[in-house]
């Protein structure tokens, strides 16, 4: 252990760790990591969306601080740990949620709020574009928010320099360069698997599209350059260094991986970037992500197609809506017992209640639940009422009432997954579970095993997320071999001793799940019903 402790402490001072921060739905996470890739220190910033002027958005106040705080507290922990300061590390990534909209003029100066994955307003310029790219174009695609901005004549739209994600926003604030990973890019602009690059034809039949706004700009030259795992992206600047390190003792220079995603960082993290491999990542949003072996036969719109961190084709399923209502009612179980004079430890509360859920009727009683926070693409519902229902026939108890949560968690992902599995006859090797979800043993892999009728697995490191994931993109920039590709460094490097526990589908359980998605089917009308009536009160 001394031993450890000595090769780590060194390992800071010499500067041959990876630094990755990722910029999730919830949370800011930085994660510095050694040559074996274990977490040496961790440091967060937590936070929310805001829904303003119709628009759910982060202010740039909180991005900047969030990036800030995230890494003065990793930085903490190491001299807490270690007695040292951190002046330089071997390489830094960034990541953060894919999709949404941030759109600068030539001054810098962010034209518009930024517009996250989460906004369902985008749906006239989705269509559009999937009707004229015979690709599916998903509303929170980059290339939807500015078409649909063009629909609506919004002022800014001239003043256009160029348009990239939030990753990629910060790692050009940081490095000066508008690059951005493939996989992250995908999610802003179909990819052309052969060329690596944006789609030539379909940027042609956009530019056909606006031809006659007559704009000063050209698609191509507004998005970021595409860059794939393993490139050098660019260096930490001067002023970069400034803004990350607020106590000024991190010094300029240091290599750049490409910015990537959270879909991409979910792959790297959970070692699913081969063919036939697959990860459910699990959070106020839920994705499935899946290497294809070939291409589907059809244009799906519950489908995106993205890729892999280094440029393979992936069929994605993303649905808005997760675990933000299962947390809502598990805040108010919390104030019940709070109530009572008790002292909760929400984790301990998760793990008890959520538990309870494997002894529920297969079905979860006849319950139904729709945690719609925001719209959802998959139902085709344009913004959210979260809502659950019981008949007097329900059997109505707590295990069915967390079973029924945990299925409509899932309930939108399973109508996507079920395009794939049972229409595309997809296939799919394994699947590996990360996300907080997962931190309660056996529950939500059971449930999700259910979901999809595949095996699920969680690794020992799927708790460490995305942070990790781009840590680890960061590292094989600077240290893999000549002909290492990813798959191969993730296996031979990464996970060689790969420690993962694999839960089977119980046949009752998916059984149970189909009776309830027949369920969830049907009673879309009666959610569809409720938003409609609030909508027009």
């Amino acid at each position: 252990m001394k031993t450890n402790q000595t090769n780590t402490k060194q390992a800071i001072v010499d500067g041959s760790t990876s630094l990755g921060i990722e910029f999730g739905s919830t949370r800011i996470k930085a994660v510095l990591i050694d040559h074996n890739f274990e977490t040496i220190a961790s440091g967060s910033y937590e936070w929310e969306n805001l829904l303003e002027d119709g628009f759910w958005t982060y202010n740039l106040v909180d991005i900047i601080t969030g990036l800030q705080t995230a890494y003065s507290e990793m930085k903490q922990e190491v001299e807490r740990n270690y007695g040292v300061t951190i002046r330089t590390v071997g390489s830094i990534g960034f990541s953060a949620m894919m999709h949404g909209y941030m759109a600068f003029d030539n001054t810098g100066e962010l034209l518009v709020p930024f517009r996250t994955w989460r906004n369902t307003t985008t749906s006239v310029a989705a269509k559009k574009l999937t009707d004229t790219f015979q690709f599916n174009i998903p509303e929170r695609w980059s290339i939807a928010h500015l078409y649909q901005a063009i629909l609506n004549d919004e002022q800014h739209i001239p003043r256009i320099e160029h348009i990239t994600t939030l990753a990629g926003y910060i790692h050009w604030l940081l490095t000066g360069k508008k690059a951005l990973g493939i996989g992250d890019a995908s999610g802003m602009f179909p990819i052309d698997e052969a060329t690596q690059d944006y789609n030539q034809a379909m940027i042609e039949q956009f530019e056909a599209l606006i031809a006659p706004k007559e704009f000063p700009w050209k698609l191509k030259d507004i998005l970021p350059k595409v860059a794939t795992a393993g490139e050098q992206a660019g260096v930490l600047t001067e002023v970069g260094a400034k803004i990350l390190d607020r106590s000024r003792n991190l010094q300029p220079g240091i290599p750049l991986c490409p910015p990537e995603g959270d879909a991409g960082t979910g792959m790297v993290a959970t070692n699913s970037v081969r063919k036939r491999t697959g990860n459910v990542s699990v959070g106020t949003s839920v994705f499935a992500m899946i290497v294809l072996e070939k291409e589907l036969s059809k244009v799906y719109p519950e489908i995106d197609l993205v890729t892999t961190p280094d440029g393979s084709p992936v069929a994605m399923v993303h649905a808005n809506n997760c675990t933000s209502d299962l947390n809502a009612w598990m805040r108010l179980f919390r104030e019940s017992l709070e109530a009572m004079g008790q002292k909760v430890d929400m984790n301990k509360l998760f793990e008890a209640l959520l538990s309870t859920a494997l002894e529920a009727d297969p079905d979860g009683g006849g319950l139904l639940s729709y945690g719609y926070y925001s719209g959802e693409n998959i139902t085709g519902l344009e913004s959210g009422r979260p809502l659950f229902v019981r008949s007097p026939e329900s059997t109505f108890n707590l295990a069915n009432f967390m079973r029924t949560h945990l299925f409509s968690a899932f309930g939108a992902l399973k109508i996507g997954m079920d395009i794939l599995t049972k229409q595309e006859d997809v296939a799919i090797d394994s699947i590996l579970g990360h996300g907080g979800l997962f931190k309660t043993p056996v529950v939500g892999q059971k449930i999700v095993a259910a979901a999809m009728n595949t095996p699920v697995s969680v690794m020992a490191t799927a708790g460490e997320g995305g942070a990790w994931g781009i840590a680890i993109l960061a590292s094989y920039m600077v240290n893999k071999d000549e002909n290492d590709s990813l798959e191969d460094f993730l296996d031979k490097q990464v996970f060689k001793e790969g420690d993962k526990q694999e839960i089977y589908p119980d046949r009752f359980d998916v059984e149970g799940f189909e009776a309830f998605i027949t369920r969830y089917k049907k009673g879309l009308a009666i959610e569809k019903a409720a938003v409609e009536n609030l909508i027009h009160e």
